[in-house]
């Protein structure tokens, strides 16, 4: 009896069932080194962020003393630096990944086509990642270093060149606006060109992705639509914009995440625990831009959910 019912069971399985087990095995190993490792830290980061820290040099550990709210409360009303720091890192990502994903989904398109020196392209544009990497940054900076002298003729050059430029951009911007082109729409237009090689250097990654997209899509949509003869224009939003619309949810909580990481409150937060040696301080911060990445990640998904259409 019991192995009929073991039968009966195995057999109510649907093929979406089955699919789910494999995704469930896949991030199985994510999952145990998050159980682990990360969320021991982070209840010990929420514990030093109620607590005062003090190492103790002969024995080389430490002691908390609780102190309640006062680090948050520091962080808030007392450090003349972390709110602004906050909101101008949370403007960035609101001006930067929009931008991003944008990019990577045009240059995507671009590079999904078939043309002589594709895959060097691609890799020109995925080298940022690379070369942003620790080791590479700081062989960079040392040979930026050594050849200051040779650079610093050009730049005294540049800086000449400086004020004509800045004119230039003036009567542009006042161009535009004298076109009836809003104020609004404009900042954003100036604020993301002042930052495409901020844009250009995040987008690697997102990409790829979307090329893994692209390349996912059956031809055979595309041959219908040709049929049925439909205009490029109409291919894009009728075929290939939804079903890349999942992977454009796993490029934003990526672009949202790598934002917060590389920006100037981590640095902060660094500099605190480790040159201020005030670790709850530290704590403190590093809880406040978490819970706020994790909202601006949850109403973003629940928005874009909603309108994401899935193809099995």
């Amino acid at each position: 009896m019991a192995g009929k019912k073991r039968d009966k069971t195995k057999k109510r399985l649907t093929a979406l069932q089955k699919r789910n087990r494999k995704g469930y095995l896949f991030i199985l190993p994510w999952f145990v080194g998050f159980v682990c490792f990360y969320v021991r830290s982070i209840l010990m980061t929420v514990r030093f962020s109620f607590s005062e820290l003090t190492m103790n040099p002969s024995t080389g550990g430490y002691s908390l003393e609780s102190v309640g709210f006062d680090n948050y409360i520091n962080a808030f009303r007392v450090h003349p630096a972390f709110k602004q720091i906050m909101t101008t890192s949370v403007m960035n990502m609101l001006i930067d990944v929009p931008l991003i994903i944008f990019f990577s989904l045009f240059m995507a398109i671009l590079l999904n086509g078939v043309f002589p020196g594709r895959g060097i392209v691609r890799a020109v544009f995925f080298l940022p990642v690379i070369l942003n990497t620790g080791a590479v940054t700081a062989a960079l900076q040392l040979s930026a270093a050594m050849m200051n002298g040779g650079v610093a003729s050009g730049a005294a050059e540049l800086a000449g060149t400086s004020a004509n430029v800045t004119f230039s951009m003036q009567y542009l911007i006042g161009m535009f606006v004298d076109l009836g082109i809003p104020s609004n729409l404009l900042g954003y237009i100036v604020g993301a060109v002042d930052r495409v090689d901020d844009i250009i250097r995040a987008s690697g990654v997102q990409i790829v992705i979307f090329i893994a997209a692209l390349q996912s899509i059956s031809p055979s949509l595309y041959e219908v639509a040709k049929i049925e003869g439909a205009s490029s224009y109409e291919t894009f939003w009728k075929i290939t914009f939804p079903l890349v619309m999942p992977h454009i949810i796993t490029n934003i909580v990526y672009t949202i995440v790598d934002s917060f990481t590389n920006s100037e409150v981590v640095d902060l937060a660094y500099y605190t625990a480790f040159t201020a040696f005030d670790y709850g301080l530290s704590a403190a911060f590093s809880l406040v831009s978490t819970l706020i990445t994790c909202l601006i990640l949850l109403l973003v998904c629940r928005f874009i959910q909603k309108r994401t259409f899935y193809y099995n």
